[in-house]
Formats: C-alpha cells, sequence, structure tokens
C-alpha cells in the first residue's frame, strides 16, 4: 500500500478518535489501536499526535477549498459560484460539529495546532469571493467578501442554517451588487 494511503488511513483513526475523545485525551496508542497497528507502526507516517492533528486539519480545509475553488470556476452564473462557495464554508462547519462536540476544535483559528491552517483557508476563501464579487459588480469586493463570510459564521450559530442558507445567500448578493 502507497505511503499516502496509509497516511489517509492514520488521519482518519485520528478523526475517529477525534470524535470520542477530543484533541487532548486522544493518544497515539489510540490511533494505533483504531488502525489495529502498533504505535511504532503510526509512527512511519506522522511524527506525533500533534503532527497527526495538523495534518487532518489541513487535508480538511483543503478538502472544502477544493470544492470551493471548484465552485468558483464552474460554468455558472456567478451568484450561484458565490453561492456554492458559502456553501462550501458552511458544510465543512456543519460537518465537523456535527460529527462530535470534539472535531470543532479543528476549526480554531486560535489553536495552537491549526490557528495558521484555519487563517490560510479563510485568506484563500475570502480571495475567491473578492473576485467573484469584483465580476458580479460589487462597489467594494473586499468588504462584500469579508461580509459574505460573516453571514455563513453568523449561520454557523443559527439553529436551521441549513433553512436559512440559500435565502441568506440571495439576499446578501443583491445588497452587494446592486447599485
Amino acid at each position: 500500500m502507497p505511503a499516502a494511503d496509509r497516511t489517509d488511513q492514520v488521519l482518519d483513526a485520528a478523526y475517529t478518535c477525534l470524535t470520542r475523545y477530543g484533541v487532548r485525551r486522544t493518544t497515539m496508542d489510540d490511533v494505533a489501536a483504531e488502525m489495529g497497528l502498533s504505535r511504532s507502526a503510526v509512527y512511519q507516517y506522522v511524527r506525533n499526535k500533534d503532527d497527526a492533528f495538523r495534518l487532518l486539519a489541513g487535508r480538511l480545509h483543503q478538502q472544502a477549498l477544493d470544492r470551493a475553488r471548484a465552485a468558483a470556476e464552474a460554468d455558472a452564473p456567478v451568484a450561484d459560484r458565490i453561492r456554492e462557495v458559502l456553501r462550501a464554508k458552511l458544510d465543512l462547519v456543519l460537518q465537523l460539529r456535527g460529527d462530535s462536540p470534539h472535531t470543532a476544535e479543528l476549526l480554531d483559528a486560535k489553536a495552537r495546532l491549526f490557528g495558521d491552517i484555519c487563517t490560510a483557508y479563510t485568506t484563500e476563501l475570502l480571495a475567491l469571493l473578492t473576485a467573484l464579487l469584483r465580476e458580479a459588480g460589487a462597489a467594494d469586493p473586499e468588504e462584500a467578501a469579508v461580509i459574505c463570510a460573516a453571514l455563513v459564521v453568523g449561520l454557523e450559530a443559527a439553529g436551521e442554517p441549513e433553512r436559512l442558507f440559500d435565502r441568506a445567500a440571495d439576499a446578501l448578493h443583491t445588497g452587494l451588487t446592486t447599485p
């Protein structure tokens, strides 16, 4: 089995352990047991627990970013592309919060382990949104991108974010691009 595949298996096992125990309480023994391997075998693919969780956070954020990039580049009206970029962000948060209270730790931009990953993700997401909003004719696309991201953060805290998302995204797009 290629090393990349085995690393993915380590990260999958780390995620499973994270959902059960959280970052602090998860041990490399837990990850190894989840995989049915020895701890020393797991160390062939990650340096330590922190490395495993950084790689995991990076993988999840990269998947969401890849989805956002694909949406931004799609052959669709700009309003639909903006909506799908925002949906990629919302879906990442809903997935992590839905899997376990512990998995939301991977979204903490202030966390020692993943803060830079979260910040880089947000920076790239804002760049995608700025380009789309510029294309849509927003008067201040950088500010509009920040407002769009803030909308999603607000929806993340709402009781029914999926139900509210389309209406909120449409209203926001109209408000930001109508002269």
